[in-house]
């Protein structure tokens, strides 16, 4: 499945200011926080993030399908997913990671499955991936309560406007699909799955690579939830040419997760 939905103005605002005191860690993480969802109530938060974005925003699925609004598929069982939460409690954001669980044809990844003629085969092979540690990242998705300009359309929240956030910490906002991408960049780590595939919107690896966040194409556009392609990343390359402030923030967020993570006993093996 696709890895971001609803992200339209991040790529403008994407930094908090240089010239304000602290660290970008501590701006972020002052107001957000960073979770493996470890629990049904926490999946719920995620599930119902996707689905005001991809069933009522954007319309990618029928909502029709998801009576209790809670947008799940047969992936999300065997899946690991964060949440971001807002300092009010407000659940902002989400994104999960699937791990290989057999061979490519008797269960192949979300990508395998729905996107396989967009493969740029010829490439893939080429990588050698171990699948025994491949994963692919994807249901990034950010709440419309936190991409909503002043004057905007109320959400179901209400405007966030209406609480008290400085223009500091709304500038935050917009770095919350990259947290989610943090989080689950941590995941790769503590799995080992760290040979990682997504379906991305041609904007977000240019994204990244600003931060010194290189992914290579691994596939041909395709329609689905929009424009999108494949990309892959080798963790460890990542981790290495990560620049500055976004390294500081991707440790924290890191330390969060593993706390949750070894908290569960979650296996290598997941």
């Amino acid at each position: 499945m696709c890895v971001c939905a609803a992200l339209p103005w991040l790529e403008k605002d994407c930094l908090v200011e240089e010239n304000k005191p602290g660290s970008l860690a501590e701006h972020f993480l002052e107001f957000f926080s960073v979770q493996l969802a470890t629990t049904e109530e926490q999946k719920a938060h995620a599930y119902r993030i996707r689905y005001r974005v991809y069933c009522e925003e954007f319309g990618y699925e029928s909502p029709a399908e998801f009576p209790d609004q809670l947008e799940r598929e047969e992936y999300d069982e065997r899946s690991l997913h964060c949440l971001i939460t807002h300092r009010s409690g407000m659940p902002a954001g989400c994104v999960r990671l699937v791990p290989t669980d057999g061979d490519a044809e008797a269960e192949p990844l979300p990508f395998e499955k729905y996107c396989a003629d967009s493969i740029d085969t010829g490439f893939v092979k080429s990588l050698n991936v171990d699948r025994s540690r491949l994963c692919e990242i994807s249901r990034l998705a950010v709440d419309g309560a936190f991409r909503r300009r002043s004057g905007e359309a109320k959400t179901r929240f209400g405007e966030v406007d209406s609480m008290d956030i400085s223009r500091q910490e709304a500038r935050t906002f917009s770095l919350i699909a990259v947290a989610g991408f943090l989080a689950a960049g941590a995941l790769t780590e503590l799995t080992g799955r760290t040979q990682v595939f997504a379906m991305m919107e041609p904007f977000l690896p240019r994204l990244m690579k600003r931060s010194g966040i290189f992914f290579e194409r691994a596939g041909h556009d395709v329609d689905y939830h929009g424009n999108r392609a494949l990309y892959f990343i080798r963790t460890e390359a990542g981790l290495l040419e990560m620049r500055g402030d976004l390294g500081d923030l991707y440790q924290e967020i890191k330390r969060l997760v593993s706390a949750d993570y070894e908290i569960c006993g979650i296996g290598s093996g997941t």
